[in-house]
């Protein structure tokens, strides 16, 4: 038991037990890095490690305090726990009356994007003014252990004009608290807030140690996990929940669509698909923009050197060659930038289908 038990990043594990063995601990960390990688985890082991009552540069997951911590491995049940106390239909006033807050240990919070309802839950749940003002009222009390740990997931779902409260408490921080903040990028955040935290950057885990993981926690056969390791593009926690049949058919979904949109098939077909796309889908929009982006990858790789192309989507090699014979480089930049212009937009609440509408128009050759 103990950080050991993290899969990869071991420079920032390093980094921080000496924090820790030190008591040197700094008031604010952002982790940086893709969903599923490990940065909560990894937070949640660091509130174990600062307030286990055995060791000090570790956890030994056995004390009390390590065990209610742990309870944070898990944040569903505490989420649908919170939601259920609020009421099936709060308004405004009690959403921000009752904050989301999940606490197993009196010191050890995680804010998480709050879905406002547990049955029809918000499009695009956020951190909200009322969990900030929790934070900032929480986050000078003295600790009940040694010290007050704050994990905010999601922190780039923050208002800009509501992180000025956040930015307060990071100009005056308490000497006893830590706030963690977990974003999939570093520039979704104020630089004002960025400019105030030790920012660690995870990088993607190898394929052959998700193997391994998958090996330990999953039935798959040997080809299922390299298949399943090479989709999760270095996420181990993407890996663990992936559903192959489903991920297989989505990515044809996409990549039909790509198809038709390039060779100009009827505007009917096309927007019934980035209906399905956008609407229809148990995945997220975001992590459908990934597969978008991780097919183009294919494509434009294979276009260039066919012989020795290792393919992100090994599953659909052959449907990504009849399509590399067509697509240039110009066609994958412009299918790129407007990706890219639409994953900005969502921020300011643009319509999903309509930006997929905008993209798949532009790729018609």
């Amino acid at each position: 038991m103990g950080f050991s038990e993290f899969l990869g990043n071991e420079r920032i594990v390093q980094a921080l037990c000496t924090m820790l063995r030190r008591e040197h601990v700094p008031n604010a960390l952002l982790f940086v890095g893709p969903r599923g990688i490990g940065k909560f985890t990894l937070a949640r082991m660091f509130a174990q490690a600062a307030n286990c009552e055995r060791l000090r540069d570790d956890f030994c997951g056995e004390c009390e305090a390590c065990k209610k911590i742990a309870r944070l491995a898990d944040p569903a049940p505490l989420i649908e726990q919170g939601l259920a106390e609020r009421g099936e239909s709060p308004d405004t006033a009690a959403v921000e009356r009752m904050p989301l807050i999940l606490e197993t240990h009196p010191d050890v919070w995680a804010i998480v994007p709050d879905p406002v309802r547990r049955k029809n839950p918000v499009a695009r749940p956020m951190i909200r003014m009322g969990q900030l003002r929790a934070v900032q009222r929480a986050a000078y009390f003295r600790p009940q252990a040694r010290r007050r740990i704050f994990i905010m997931d999601g922190a780039e779902t923050m208002r800009w004009n509501d992180a000025d409260v956040f930015l307060k408490i990071l100009e005056e921080p308490p000497d006893t608290a830590t706030l963690i903040l977990l974003a999939p990028r570093a520039d979704a955040l104020l630089p004002t807030i960025r400019s105030r935290c030790l920012t660690f950057w995870f990088a993607p885990i190898a394929p052959e140690q998700i193997e391994g993981l998958l090996k330990e926690r999953s039935e798959w056969k040997a080809a299922e996990r390299k298949l399943a390791a090479q989709l999760a593009d270095g996420s181990p926690g993407a890996a663990l929940g992936l559903d192959l049949e489903e991920s297989a058919r989505l990515r044809r979904e996409i990549l039909r669509l790509l198809t038709d949109a390039m060779e100009g098939k009827s505007y009917r077909a096309v927007f019934e698909a980035t209906a399905r796309l956008t609407k229809e889908e148990s995945e997220s929009f975001e992590n459908v923009l990934g597969m978008f982006y991780s097919l183009l990858a294919d494509l434009l790789e294979l276009s260039h050197s066919p012989t020795n192309f290792v393919p992100r989507n090994p599953d659909l090699r052959r449907e990504l060659e009849n399509l590399a014979k067509k697509v240039t480089d110009a066609w994958v930049a412009r299918a790129t930038d407007g990706l890219d212009r639409l994953e900005a937009r969502l921020r300011r609440n643009v319509g999903r289908q309509l930006g997929l509408d905008a993209v798949a128009e532009s790729l018609r050759i």
